[in-house]
């Protein structure tokens, strides 16, 4: 494989990678808001409310944390 090829994959594979980073970070960020904002949509979940909060929280964290793996792109370091 030439110098070239092979940085056509890099690039194709950062560039999939990114997107569902993006795609994935974005649906775990709305999952937690979701969990945040469950009562004023009329959703009432069995758990304590420190629990619902706290998992929010976290989804909330982790989704921004995956859209900015997919923002920064170092895949390879």
């Amino acid at each position: 494989m030439t110098g070239s090829t092979q940085d056509n994959r890099r690039k194709q594979y950062s560039l999939m990678r990114s997107i569902l980073d993006y795609g994935m970070g974005a649906l775990i960020l709305l999952f937690g808001v979701f969990f945040l904002l469950s009562e004023r949509f009329g959703f009432n979940f069995d758990m304590e409310p420190f629990f619902k909060y706290f998992f929010g929280i976290l989804c909330i964290v982790y989704g921004g944390w995956r859209i900015y793996r997919g923002y920064q792109k170092n895949y390879y370091s």
